[in-house]
């Protein structure tokens, strides 16, 4: 199914940026100074592909169609599963973002744990979330759902990355991404 394969193929991508942040975090613990220019990249990259660009696909297309077929599983495993750990993704950027405004304006070694506390605490959820949608949710969503709505996903998904490749979306991302790696 395009839709899914995409959606993982996606998933290697944030999790190789998930790693990147860590490897910051542990930079700071190691005794360097926080890289506000390198926060706001991740926050921009957290915000714009993880986000809009591969979670816009889950929710507007794939959770969407999932929830035309409820029963109490799929209210759990979408409502009050995925998208509750989609929020909680973006509770950590925008808390992020505020660290490294303090850490920014107040240099001290409280704000610097507030920026290593969030940007951890984002990559881990990242992680732990992307486990259950592969090996969870995915999974259950091929079982749950017709071959006309799986055509009817892959034809949305198709349009989606259509549409963000001419914005240039993926290819800033993945080049950035790159660049870290």
């Amino acid at each position: 199914m395009y839709g899914i394969d995409l959606l993982m193929k996606e998933h290697l991508n944030i999790i190789a940026f998930t790693e990147y942040m860590k490897n910051c975090c542990c930079a700071i613990l190691e005794g360097a100074d926080v890289d506000a220019a390198q926060f706001a990249e991740c926050i921009d990259f957290a915000r714009v592909y993880a986000d809009k660009h591969h979670h816009g696909k889950e929710e507007q297309i794939l959770f969407r169609h999932m929830l035309e077929n409820p029963s109490s599983v799929t209210e759990k495993l979408v409502r009050n599963g995925m998208l509750v750990e989609h929020d909680f993704g973006r509770f950590h950027i925008t808390e992020l973002e505020n660290a490294l405004k303090l850490y920014t304006e107040y240099p001290c070694t409280k704000n610097k744990l507030y920026v290593i506390t969030h940007a951890a605490a984002y990559a881990d959820l990242l992680q732990r979330h992307i486990q259950k949608e592969d090996n969870v949710c995915f999974t259950y969503a091929q079982r749950l759902l017709s071959n006309a709505e799986k055509d009817q996903i892959d034809a949305e998904a198709k349009a989606f990355e259509e549409k963000a490749e001419q914005n240039g979306i993926p290819q800033k991302y993945l080049a950035w991404l790159d660049m870290r790696g």
